[in-house]
Formats: structure tokens, C-alpha cells, sequence
């Protein structure tokens, strides 16, 4: 397993150009073996969490070549509808298969979706989509799912979260299934919008695509595809979050700047001005890093929440820029119990920062951090603790950098790219 060292304080600065969007192309992937005509994706992260799923795919009997960021799938044939256990425990995505092979199949076996461990991560939406949709489901060290008919039926359902999975999931098996289905409640993140955009690009007949209720009106049959990946908006995100911390001066290129109004509304109160243009972000080095509490409130809070709220994803990354700004906030994250356990890794690089319950901690900065040993206990965590031996005084090395190159592409040359010390070690 792979560790990173990284020299601290360095003066960064440069252009970055972030790739595809992971939480895109994985509900994509699965997607494509609704089809038995040849695909091409293009813009595809190569990041490992993709090389899972295409290594699940081939499992199920679809042929497949990556290279130079381009997929190209054909499944003619399914081979076999069982997805073992142990591929199905390195991403939480594995569950996506169910959905697609249940329309082309009628049935499905997978371990359980292992994935971060960032707390409590509920599967009920894709169990009542599925067998609401006419699937039987029955579980013991792992999920079965079987069609009761030729094709499964639409109709009318509601979640009781905005799930991006769950949403994907139901999106991915109501677009053959007879009749038509209307989902209320659904995710509509940037990511989901591409996926559905990719399948109406097959035949299916989606719409809704942006908002939270969803009409699909179902089709016999999809054909093959050629599409191009949206980009990774929490990747683009990340850097900002770099840039803040450790003072670069960076442009990120290759964006769409509807995406990140709320991330610029949060950094804002961080003292951090975000450019948005037509197709990049830029972060200057001079900021006032000095944070704006709420209008007539004692104290910032800055909270996640569904999409166009605040990404729960961007959480840690943004803890981490806080640690050098000037002032308190608090942070509340509302989605997942296990988000904040990294900060105990902050606090032992000296970071000014209380955890106060599962959900919520209080930072105050500026900090000095020091360079200190880590270990990347999720993607997003790892990413924020390497932002945070950036711009620590002295070395860190951190341990299973893997967990972050689930997420991160070619992460090591894009640090190096704007002046990052960075060393790769087995």
C-alpha cells in the first residue's frame, strides 16, 4: 500500500485542470450493461474506484478497454449475474449492478457494499425502489434480487432522503421497465443529471433532469452510446480548499461555474474570494482569510445538506482551510456520524479544533500546523489531511494513500505540477 511524504510550507501556484466525475461515471458504468451494443465514454477519471467497476463488469461479461481517459464497453452477452463479494467490498457503488441486471436479466446477487467509513450509510431507498419497481428481495450474507415478471413495472414512488445512489439506482432500472415511473424526492446533483443525460442518449425518455421529481417513461429497449463525463466538481472543490489553505495562487480550469456558487458563498465567510468564469476557478494568494460571522449571530455555522446545499463531500476539505483562517466556526454535518472523526488527525498536527458530538466541531485559526504521521481513514479525509500536510510546518507521511486515489486522480503530478513536494513510497 502506497504512502505519501509531503514537505510542508512550499510555495504553490499554478493551473490545474480537474478530470471526470467520479460519482458520475461509476452509476454509468454499471448503466451500460443495460445495453449489448458497443460504448464509449470519454473524460473517464482513471481512479481506482473506476478500475473496480470495470473489473466488476468484466466479472459480469462485458468487454472493455481504458486508456488515455476514454472507455470503450460492449456487454453482447451477460455471462453471469452474481457480483462477488470481495469486488463488491472495495466500493459502494457495487450495489449500482443491481438495477441494470435485474431489467436485462430479471436477476441479481452481490456481497455488501463495503466503501468509506464515514458513519451510517442507509441502502433502504434502493431496496424500496427495486422491489417497488417489482423486485423480490431477500438478504443473508448477501443481497438477491429477482424480477416477478417479463419486465419491471413503473409507477409512483417517494424517498424519504434525497439519496444520490438510490436515485441512480431507480433511474438505472425504471428505463426499460413498462410503463412509466415518477420518482419524488430525488437527488439532483450535477452527477445524477449526467447519468440521465448519458441514458437519453441510449433512448431512454427521462425527464425532470436537474429538479428533484423525475419522469421516465419507460422503453424496450437502449442502444449504444458515445458520451463525454462531467467534470468532478468536489475534485475542483478540493483545490479551492488547497488554495485557501495554503495561500497559492491557483487557477482550476476546465469547470462550469454554475456548480460552485454555493462553495463561493461558504468561502466567502471564510474570507476567501472565488472566481468563477466560463470555464475556470481562480483563488488568488492575497486573502484576508478572516472569518465573517453571521448578521446579528455570535458565531459562523457552516452546515451540508442535499444538493444545491453545501456538498457534504467538500466538509473536511473545508475544516481543514478553516484551520488557517482567523476566527471560530463551526461545523455541522448533518448527513453522515462518521465525517468528523479525521479531526482527531488535525488536533495531532496542532490544530485549534473541538469536537463537540458525531456531527458537529468548533475550529478557531489561525493554526500552525506540524508535520506529523497519518493515516487516510476515507477519500475525502485523506484528501483534506493531505491540504493539511501542505501547509503543516516539517514532513507528514501518510499512510493508505490508496483510500485517496479512489477519488483522486494522478494526484502525485498535479501536486508536483504547483510546486507540492510530494514523494510516492510502496
Amino acid at each position: 500500500m502506497p504512502s505519501l511524504i509531503i514537505k510542508g510550507r512550499e510555495a504553490l501556484g499554478g493551473t490545474i485542470r480537474v478530470g471526470g466525475n467520479k460519482n458520475a461515471v461509476l452509476p454509468m458504468i454499471a448503466a451500460l450493461m443495460l445495453t449489448d451494443e458497443p460504448c464509449v465514454l470519454r473524460n473517464v477519471p482513471d481512479i481506482l474506484d473506476v478500475r473496480t467497476m470495470l473489473e466488476i463488469a468484466v466479472h459480469l461479461g462485458a468487454e472493455v478497454t481504458f486508456e488515455k481517459n476514454t472507455l470503450t464497453f460492449c456487454c453482447p452477452k451477460v455471462a453471469r449475474t452474481d457480483v462477488p463479494k470481495e469486488l463488491c467490498a472495495l466500493n459502494r457503488t457495487s450495489i449500482l449492478f443491481a438495477g441494470p441486471l435485474l431489467a436485462r436479466c430479471g436477476r441479481v446477487e452481490l456481497g455488501r457494499p463495503g466503501g468509506d467509513s464515514i458513519g451510517r450509510r442507509r441502502l433502504d431507498g434502493h431496496f424500496y425502489g427495486l422491489e417497488n419497481l417489482g423486485a423480490k428481495f431477500s438478504e443473508d450474507a448477501s443481497f438477491r434480487f429477482t424480477r416477478q415478471g417479463k419486465r419491471l413495472q413503473g409507477r409512483e414512488l417517494f424517498l424519504d432522503e434525497p439519496s444520490v445512489t438510490a436515485t441512480e439506482q431507480i433511474i438505472s432500472a425504471a428505463v426499460t421497465a413498462e410503463g412509466t415511473t415518477t420518482l419524488y424526492n430525488a437527488a439532483c446533483e450535477p452527477h445524477v443529471g449526467d447519468l440521465a443525460e448519458m441514458l437519453n442518449k441510449m433512448g431512454a425518455r427521462i425527464s425532470g433532469i436537474g429538479s428533484n421529481i423525475l419522469t421516465i417513461e419507460g422503453v424496450e429497449k437502449l442502444h449504444g452510446v458515445e458520451h463525454e463525463v462531467i467534470f468532478d466538481h468536489i475534485n475542483a472543490g478540493s483545490f479551492v480548499a488547497l488554495a485557501a489553505a495554503t495561500g497559492a495562487d491557483l487557477t482550476i480550469e476546465g469547470v462550469r461555474p454554475r456548480s460552485f456558487w454555493m462553495l463561493r458563498r461558504v468561502y466567502e465567510r471564510l474570507g476567501i474570494n472565488v472566481g468563477l468564469y466560463d470555464n475556470r476557478i481562480t483563488v488568488s494568494a492575497d486573502q484576508s482569510r478572516q472569518i465573517k460571522y453571521d448578521s446579528g449571530g455570535p458565531f459562523l455555522q457552516i452546515s451540508d445538506g442535499p444538493w444545491p446545499q453545501f456538498p457534504t463531500d467538500m466538509m473536511s476539505c473545508t475544516i481543514v482551510a478553516a484551520t488557517q483562517c482567523r476566527g471560530t466556526v463551526t461545523f455541522f454535518e448533518k448527513m453522515f456520524d462518521g465525517r468528523m472523526n479525521f479531526i482527531d488527525r488535525l488536533i495531532d498536527m496542532r490544530a485549534n479544533a473541538i469536537v463537540c458530538d458525531p456531527h458537529r466541531a468548533v475550529i478557531t485559526g489561525p493554526s500552525e500546523l506540524h508535520g506529523t504521521v497519518l493515516s487516510s481513514p476515507d477519500i475525502r479525509a485523506g484528501m483534506a489531511l493531505v491540504i493539511a500536510a501542505l501547509c503543516a510546518k516539517g514532513e507528514s507521511r501518510i499512510h493508505r494513500a490508496e483510500i485517496i486515489y479512489r477519488g483522486y486522480g494522478n494526484l502525485v503530478e498535479k501536486l508536483r505540477s504547483i510546486g507540492a513536494v510530494v514523494e510516492e513510497i510502496p
